[in-house]
């Protein structure tokens, strides 16, 4: 799973899920794309669930961007624990997407074979995507 090796703060706020994405919102590297249309926390385990996806398409003819990376820390505390205590220990690490950022880029495949990768990728993400093409900016 990815996670930064090291961080200032080990546990984070929740912060908001407010505004659109600053950056990243065209697809740069490569010929398609799967952009956000919402906000919301993908997890390192559905970044990953969704990178084998790709991967095992465009393994031997394309190449692959990952353009989120995990870098919140979520906490969680056990269960049935009463309340007090402090803040729970760190349970796993989300990348937070806001509506226009593109997660993932592709290329070496066929416009079809695009189109249902990104319905494939869309079934395991928490966040509703489409699919950009280079030409499309």
């Amino acid at each position: 799973m990815l996670m930064p090796e090291r961080v200032k703060y080990r546990k984070m706020h929740r912060g908001r899920t407010k505004g659109r994405s600053k950056g990243a919102t065209s697809v740069h590297f490569g010929e398609y794309g799967i952009q956000a249309l919402e906000p919301g926390w993908v997890s390192s385990r559905q970044i990953e669930a969704c990178r084998l996806i790709l991967i095992s398409a465009v393994r031997k003819s394309g190449k692959l961007w990952i353009r989120i990376f995990p870098d919140k820390s979520v906490t969680k505390k056990p269960a049935e624990t009463r309340m007090g205590g402090g803040k729970g220990d760190v349970d796993h690490w989300v990348a937070v997407v806001k509506p226009g950022r593109v997660m993932f880029e592709f290329s070496g495949v066929n416009k079809e074979t695009a189109e249902e990768l990104t319905k494939q990728v869309g079934h395991k993400l928490p966040v509703k995507v489409r699919m950009l093409t280079l030409e499309e900016e």
